[in-house]
């Protein structure tokens, strides 16, 4: 009788265990449900690096307060921004490259602040105090093949950071092996799929004027002028070695 029991038990087990495994299959709405939850793993988020330099690290080319005030109050925002942005209209991108690539279906404070958030950490990155005089191995050699000289490089990413109406960005990208300059409007960048020129950034002079006026107000070519002595070449080889 015990041994009757014990097998009519293991039955109602397997048919208990084998009737939940079939419910997806057998309720498609059940199925569809579970294939839409949440994802267990955190949505990707911007973060701001830290500063790789002290606020007057870039004197006299870019004054001390313009740098804390970037960084601190503009640069922070954006970050917070985007964020919020992610978190209010659950999205869910991988990584910040997948994030741009999908930037023509974002709302524009995701659009925006993901650029801002983005764009800054690079800029940051890519200035020091005490510069090498310019570029040299495979990146000058990409220059002068692109461009002619390093002196034509630098008079054409001048004149698309000056000719920026408003307020954007300059850049320099390779693309697919061919260095080009662009420039972009707001915080777009050329990561975006809306973008004119597309490529792997290289180097980004930010050119809104919260980047200079309360050195140079309206000057903006004094501003780039400046800009390219804090340039950091070392970093600018890195990523043209990766690209």
């Amino acid at each position: 009788m015990k041994d009757d029991n014990r097998r009519n038990f293991l039955k109602n087990s397997i048919k208990l265990s084998l009737g939940a495994a079939l419910l997806p299959a057998l309720n498609p709405i059940s199925a569809l449900a579970a294939a839409e939850a949440p994802s267990s793993v955190a949505p990707f988020v911007f973060s701001q690096i830290p500063l790789p330099y002290n606020y007057d690290a870039l004197e006299p080319h870019i004054d001390a307060l313009t740098t804390e005030i970037h960084y601190t109050k503009h640069h922070a925002a954006y970050v917070k921004n985007v964020n919020d942005a992610i978190k209010a209209e659950n999205l869910n991108y991988a990584d910040a490259k997948a994030f741009f690539l999908n930037a023509s279906r974002l709302s524009p404070k995701a659009r925006n602040n993901a650029g801002g958030a983005w764009n800054h950490n690079f800029f940051f990155e890519g200035l020091k105090n005490g510069s090498a005089a310019g570029p040299d191995g495979e990146l000058l050699a990409a220059i002068e093949k692109s461009f002619g000289s390093l002196n034509q490089f630098k008079t054409q990413f001048a004149a698309a950071a000056t000719a920026r109406f408003g307020s954007g960005w300059a850049w320099l990208v390779n693309d697919h092996g061919t260095l080009k300059i662009s420039s972009t409007a707001n915080q777009d960048n050329p990561l975006l799929d809306t973008a004119e020129v597309k490529g792997t950034p290289i180097l980004a002079l930010d050119v809104w004027e919260h980047a200079y006026y309360l050195k140079y107000q309206n000057k903006r070519a004094d501003y780039i002028a400046g800009w390219w002595n804090v340039v950091n070449w070392e970093i600018a080889a890195k990523r043209f070695a990766a690209s």
